[in-house]
């Protein structure tokens, strides 16, 4: 596991054992409120961010949104009805965390798999914080970030040269095998293999939206438009519904014709 995946398994147990706890905690009032309402955003802060990021950016129906909606909701009748019962919003909320860190997890194999039959995935990234570096996981590296990369050592993010000179292989995203001569002020892409000198580089883009992710992604999901049984049914009842439609539709037509 990540440690993005072991942080939210501590955030689960935390609210899981905060749930237990409270039950057993002889509190009313405005205390039970704001005891429940920590636990809640120590397992949900992150989706509320999501869904004020979605809201900001006018992309609000999604997921995290509904999630929001649905458990803020909870809190709201709960406080309406003065019953105290707060359990549901949490319960809500715990469980769909649950699912997301099996997805996260899932998706995190199945990304290793491809990118060990591809060989261009990153494993690390050498940031230089305080005039030392770093190794960490390029999950972890923000936008902004200086980073040095060795000869010999992947690009694993996104960037733009800010000092050194080097020449980059190429041939794992585009396929050409003449090298490429890069020099500050360049742009540089994540997958590229560095050959000679050392290079700094200014991160543009978390791992996420890098290039290597969003070709690990394309692969990933390169099977969903194939036709399953399921989308294959549903095409089939659509099709049996439009003409059924029609039908109804044109037996009406030909009644009012013949009257």
């Amino acid at each position: 596991m990540s440690k993005k995946q072991k942080k939210m398994l501590t955030r689960i147990m935390a609210a899981a054992f905060g749930v237990i706890l409270l039950n057993f905690v002889p509190v009313t009032g405005i205390l039970r409120f704001t005891l429940y309402l920590a636990v809640y955003l120590v397992i949900g802060y992150d989706i509320l961010k999501k869904a004020g990021r979605g809201i900001l950016n006018r992309r609000m129906f999604d997921e995290n949104f509904l999630m929001a909606v649905a458990t803020i909701g909870a809190f709201a009748l709960a406080v309406y009805s003065k019953s105290g019962d707060y359990n549901e919003a949490i319960a809500v909320m715990l469980f769909y965390q649950i699912g997301e860190l099996f997805q996260s997890y899932a998706v995190g194999k199945s990304r290793r798999n491809i990118s060990a039959l591809m060989d261009i995935r990153p494993d690390y990234a050498n940031v230089e914080c305080d005039g030392k570096l770093e190794k960490r996981d390029p999950d972890e590296v923000g936008i902004g970030s200086i980073i040095v990369v060795q000869p010999g050592e992947k690009v694993p993010l996104d960037g733009i040269v800010v000092e050194g000179s080097s020449s980059l292989n190429t041939s794992a995203l585009t396929g050409e095998s003449i090298p490429r001569d890069v020099r500050q002020g360049e742009e540089v892409i994540s997958g590229f293999i560095n050959m000679t000198g050392v290079l700094k580089v200014r991160t543009t883009k978390q791992f996420e939206e890098s290039t290597v992710s969003k070709i690990l992604e394309l692969v990933e999901n390169s099977g969903s438009r194939c036709l399953t049984p399921l989308n294959l049914s549903y095409r089939c009842l659509a099709t049996w519904w439009k003409t059924l439609s029609c039908n109804r539709r044109c037996g009406r037509r030909w009644k009012r014709i013949r009257k």
